[in-house]
């Protein structure tokens, strides 16, 4: 699905990245972890698109150099980001926000538009299943909402958009812990054998939750060691030192 060859990547005339390779199959959960400056989050930013980066190298999703490819194309092969701060937008609804991403990836795809009504009874459902009151819906677009509800919120996207990788940038960082098994519940129905997963963190006690096939430890921006789920059990015993 996702194959990563040799990535550098710098911002600011800074290296970043120092010649990553990763690869990522269907059914998959692949998490990474690692000091912080190590990467991790220029990673994700690089999967998904965003801007001022320079890169080296090679990524292709389902066999299609992105390299040439726009945030929003991403988005419509199937790259869904949940950011580790979701932004706040004044002024635009959850429920418009969400229907409109929705049919954007729906034309994109040559399929119909989805009605108000149907879309209505479709996130209903979804919201359910998070344990989201419906309230929430029709609130601005993250304003006023807790850390937790900010959260929850990328996840009901990633469950109604249905991308086939989703990419996770510390999706736990500031969540007690009903929010987390939520977070965690939410990615885990999600999964199936034909998506995957990119899980950023710097702790374990999300892993305890969402249990990763591989486990991958970046430094000076490159996989140093890669491991089963015991290896997030280890580091959260010895930390980072003596990984080179």
């Amino acid at each position: 699905m996702l194959s990563i060859q040799n990535l550098e990547a710098k911002i600011d005339n800074k290296n970043i990245l120092n010649g990553l390779n990763l690869n990522i199959n269907p059914g998959e959960v692949h998490a990474i972890m690692g000091p912080n400056g190590s990467g991790k989050s220029t990673l994700a930013n690089v999967l998904s698109g965003k801007n001022g980066y320079e890169t080296k190298g090679q990524i292709k999703f389902n066999g299609e150099n992105l390299s040439d490819l726009t945030t929003e194309k991403r988005a419509q092969k199937g790259i869904f980001l949940a950011f580790q701060y979701p932004l706040e937008i004044p002024g635009v609804n959850t429920n418009i926000f969400l229907r409109t991403s929705l049919n954007a990836l729906r034309k994109a795809k040559g399929e119909k538009e989805i009605d108000t009504l149907t879309f209505l009874k479709l996130i209903k459902e979804k919201a359910s299943e998070l344990g989201i009151d419906e309230k929430f819906l029709s609130r601005q677009l993250n304003v006023g909402f807790s850390g937790g509800e900010k959260k929850k919120n990328e996840i009901l996207q990633m469950k109604l958009l249905q991308p086939k990788l989703s990419i996770l940038d510390e999706t736990d960082s500031g969540l007690d812990i009903d929010a987390l098994r939520i977070v965690a519940d939410g990615v885990n129905s999600y999964k199936n054998k034909n998506n995957a997963f990119l899980i950023i963190t710097h702790y374990q006690r999300l892993l305890d939750y969402i249990k990763p096939d591989f486990i991958h430890v970046l430094s000076n921006g490159k996989i140093a060691k890669t491991g089963g789920a015991e290896l997030g059990v280890e580091l959260e015993k010895t930390g980072y030192t003596n990984i080179a």
